[in-house]
């Protein structure tokens, strides 16, 4: 069996429920997986959008949350989980809003898709409080895997 990711919220492919975005309660959805290689020594989990802001004319990738230093022994993240229960050791990196945390979807025009990519790395990385970018850098040379769900979402008001 390969490295995967799942939410009890939503299929691969699938529509986000609202609880999860902006017209919500704007919390992050569960999430879990399996068969990470057995050499990984953490993991690091990366929620953006590649569709901002308009899906017709994507400009740039929307970075919803960034998590670093997740314990190898982690295979599950909570359902609306808080700062104070991510796992030990956890790192957090700075969102396209300019904080830590999960910040759902709220795309300004049309359906966009949300990818919640988690990578399987063999250290754990010396970062704090990075950008999404410098949590690549880090990966780089890194990387034993990678599980990727997608979901999308398009605004039901304005």
């Amino acid at each position: 069996m390969s490295f995967a990711i799942t939410s009890a919220a939503f299929s691969n492919e699938g529509e986000i429920p609202t609880r999860y975005t902006c017209e919500g309660d704007d919390c992050s959805p569960e999430l879990e997986w399996s068969s990470a290689p057995p050499e990984t020594k953490a993991f690091v989990l990366i929620v953006d959008d590649p569709d901002a802001p308009d899906p017709k004319a994507p400009k740039m990738t929307w970075v919803h949350w960034v998590l670093f230093n997740i314990p190898a022994s982690t295979r599950k993240l909570l359902e609306a989980v808080t700062d104070k229960e991510l796992p030990a050791a956890t790192g957090q990196g700075i969102n396209n809003w300019k904080r830590t945390g999960y910040g759902g979807p709220c795309p300004p025009i049309g359906r966009h898709r949300y990818y919640f990519k988690l990578y399987a790395v063999d250290t754990e990385l010396e970062l704090d409080q990075p950008t999404k970018a410098a949590v690549v850098q880090a990966m780089k040379g890194h990387i034993l895997a990678e599980a990727v769900l997608m979901g999308t979402y398009e605004k039901k008001s304005d």
